[in-house]
């Protein structure tokens, strides 16, 4: 039993109002489950049902844990069994003027010492309030689908909350084993505030013809380690809840980023929601695709040019992989490629241009970093000249950016030539940040605008996004591994190209890249 609070009500019981009360009674308490009607209440059972079930099936409870738990949920479709709750969660559809209505009758029929939350996950917590006569006692408590199985859970204060009632939620939370993060209200909050800008980009990105639906999922799965790319999560999602999410962050933040791209709205106007109705960015058919085997390359013969760790990581990996490494010294004549890995961008032309002189015939040359087409019309002989960089110096995935002047056919060669160094392959054109620096660094910079603003901490907003997003590490933690240095170039090199000011490097990666501090 948990010691905040002793009888919590949920009103709404789809899939995350069901997840909620279950939370809830597996810790203990009793619960008052509240729908419109007996229709909805019929569902929401089936949803409590059909999820501890699937606990049983999967050993992680007992039939009679389950039997318990079960027997915690009282279901009504009368808002005046809530009365006796000393919290209740609202779980309704992300509508201001539906949550409105609920929050009212809430007011009508709770004690005046009832804790009301909403379960928003992008709405302001502060317009809902003020349909109560009790905005002290609002606050937002956002769970993460599927709510028994995600730790983290966002508590939202507002102005006007009284720090106790925040406090009890939180220590709610605790109690039921989940990991709290104490937040501001805005829209969209941590998580989805970071995330939805990420796929928001990414869909600009395929719309602009940068690269295809395919690559970018690759890209980010593969390059920066994220458990899927960002179409195939949007189709997880609901392409109609992300559409929502921007729309409601959007506006509130007036940026760009959340300004939702028309390739969305397109999907969504066609009835096109992903996974819930067959197809969306893809197509859901029940049918699983096996990947395409590619044909193993031989190791091909390959000059590194330039000095310092990139150049040193791409060095071992064609070791690694049984390549020949030649430098400028050794002589070039014979190498099927020719990478250039300077740290700046003078001596990466320099030496490209020189390697092209002594390069043989249908060699590709390359260089690791960008503008591409700058290094290529250097060499006197740009057709033969594609962009390959590694996102991760150690990492298994290569990007390859095609310019304008690339020879046809050169672009397929170096993908062939990729793949015999081990390396898994994705093309783009050529663009600062090619893939997923591009949209990396991007969701790196919202999460150290956030931080320097002072809304969440460190610690808040790592955990929201590692524990409600499932990424591997969170963004405070991504920009001192990854460095403020990079961050920053990159950055300043997508804000000359395309003039948005949400590329501009934050006030405090700026502050600590010259103090050389970290962000911890």
């Amino acid at each position: 039993m948990t010691g905040t609070f002793s009888r919590v009500g949920v009103v709404g019981l789809g899939t995350m109002g069901a997840g909620i009360a279950e939370v809830l009674a597996r810790g203990g308490l009793p619960v008052v489950g509240v729908e419109a009607d007996p229709d909805a209440l019929e569902r929401g059972r089936g949803h409590l049902e059909r999820s501890t079930g699937r606990a049983v099936k999967r050993g992680r409870l007992s039939e009679d844990a389950r039997r318990e738990i079960l027997d915690r949920v009282a279901l009504s479709v009368d808002f005046a069994d809530l009365g006796d709750c000393d919290l209740v969660v609202e779980a309704v559809p992300e509508r201001l003027d539906l949550k409105h209505r609920v929050f009212a009758e809430l007011d009508r029929v709770c004690r005046a010492d009832a804790v009301l939350a909403s379960n928003t996950s992008s709405l302001s917590v502060t317009e809902i309030a003020v349909a109560t006569g009790r905005p002290a006692k609002v606050v937002g408590v956002h769970f993460f689908n599927p709510a028994p199985v995600m730790r983290l859970v966002e508590v939202i204060g507002t102005v006007l909350t009284e720090p106790e009632a925040v406090e009890r939620v939180a220590a709610l939370a605790r109690d039921l084993g989940k990991t709290p993060v104490t937040i501001g209200d805005r829209a969209g909050f941590v998580a989805n505030r970071l995330l939805f800008g990420y796929l928001n980009q990414a869909a600009h990105m395929l719309e602009s013809g940068h690269a295809t639906r395919d690559d970018i999922d690759a890209a980010m799965k593969d390059g920066a380690g994220l458990p899927m790319g960002p179409f195939t999560l949007m189709d997880l999602i609901g392409l109609d809840t992300c559409l929502q999410v921007l729309e409601a962050v959007y506006a509130e933040s007036r940026d760009r980023r959340h300004a939702p791209a028309p390739v969305l709205r397109e999907l969504v106007a066609a009835g096109l929601l992903g996974r819930k109705s067959g197809r969306g960015f893809y197509v859901h058919d029940g049918q699983e695709r096996a990947a395409e085997e590619e044909a193993a390359a031989a190791p091909p013969t390959v000059g590194v040019l330039g000095t310092g760790p990139l150049a040193d990581a791409f060095a071992a990996r064609c070791d690694g992989a049984g390549a020949q490494v030649r430098t400028a010294e050794a002589g070039l004549g014979d190498c099927d490629l020719i990478v250039e890995c300077a740290q700046d961008a003078e001596t990466g032309r320099a030496l490209l241009a020189a390697a092209a002189e002594a390069a043989g015939n249908g060699a590709v040359l390359a260089t690791a970093s960008g503008p591409v087409i700058e290094r290529a019309m250097a060499t006197g002989r740009p057709g033969d000249v594609v962009g390959l960089h590694l996102p991760e110096a150690d990492g298994a995935l290569a990007e390859i950016a095609v310019t304008v002047a690339t020879g046809p056919g050169v672009a397929d060669r170096a993908e062939g030539l990729a793949r015999g160094l081990g390396l898994a392959t994705v093309r783009c054109r050529d663009r600062a940040g090619f893939i997923v620096d591009a949209l990396r660094f991007p969701y790196l910079n919202d999460a150290a605008t956030m931080l320097g603003a002072g809304y969440a901490d460190a610690d808040a907003i790592d955990a929201a996004m590692t524990l409600g997003c499932g990424y591997p590490s969170g963004p405070v933690a991504d920009l001192d591994r990854l460095g403020l240095d990079r961050a920053v170039t990159v950055l300043r090199a997508l804000h000359e190209e395309t003039r948005d000011p949400a590329f501009a490097p934050a006030p405090l990666l700026e502050e600590h890249r010259v103090a050389r501090r970290p962000l911890r």
